[in-house]
C-alpha cells in the first residue's frame, strides 16, 4: 500500500465528527464491492455500573449495541488489517500524529500519490481528477482500516452488527 520510504510529508490530522468505536471490542466489519464500501463498528459506552473487574464479551450478533455505519463514496482503495492497538508504533504515520482508537485524514498522502502516478499511463489521465479524494484512516483496537475516498456519511443506530451487515447490503442494491 505505501511506497518504501520516508513520509516526510504526509501530515495527520484528526478527523472530527465521526464517532468514538469502542475501545474493547469494536468488531469492525467491512462489506465492499467495485462501487460501494462500507464500514461498521461498535461505539464507545461508558458504564457507570462496571468497576473493572469484569469484562463484558461483545461479538457481531450482540444485540442492543449502539453501532456507527461509515460509508464512503467515490472510492478509490481501500486496506483493512494490521496493525492493531499493541503494534500501533509500527504503522509508517503512528510518528506523523496517527493514532490508536481514532478517526484521521492523512494530508499530503503518499498513498494517494502513488495512486495518481500510478494511474499516469491512462492515455485520459489527469492528475486534477486526483484532487478531491481523501486518505482517511480508522483505527481499532485488532484492525486499522484506511481507504482514499471523497467523502462519506454517516448513520448511528442500536442492534447488531449482523444486523447493521443486513443495512449495508440492502443498501449497494
Amino acid at each position: 500500500m505505501y511506497l518504501i520510504g520516508i513520509f516526510a510529508k504526509d501530515k495527520v490530522v484528526k478527523l472530527e465528527g465521526l464517532p468514538q468505536s469502542s475501545v474493547g471490542a469494536p468488531c469492525p466489519t467491512v462489506i465492499a464491492d467495485e462501487h460501494h464500501l462500507m464500514v461498521a463498528f461498535y461505539l464507545e459506552v461508558r458504564d457507570d455500573k462496571l468497576d473493572g473487574t469484569t469484562v463484558r464479551v461483545v461479538g457481531p450478533e450482540t444485540e442492543g449495541e449502539p453501532f456507527a455505519i461509515v460509508t464512503f463514496k467515490g472510492t478509490l482503495a481501500y486496506f483493512h488489517g494490521p496493525p492493531n492497538d499493541e503494534a500501533f508504533g509500527g504503522h509508517p504515520l503512528a510518528k506523523r500524529g496517527l493514532g490508536p482508537y481514532g478517526a484521521f485524514e492523512v494530508k499530503n498522502s503518499t498513498w494517494l500519490q502513488h495512486l495518481t502516478k500510478m494511474n499516469r499511463v491512462h492515455p485520459y489521465h489527469k492528475d486534477a481528477h486526483y484532487a478531491a479524494y481523501r486518505h482517511l484512516i480508522l483505527t481499532f483496537h485488532d484492525t486499522t482500516f484506511e481507504c482514499i475516498t471523497k467523502t462519506y456519511e454517516i448513520v448511528a443506530g442500536v442492534g447488531s452488527l449482523r444486523g447493521a451487515m443486513d443495512t449495508m447490503i440492502g443498501t449497494m442494491k
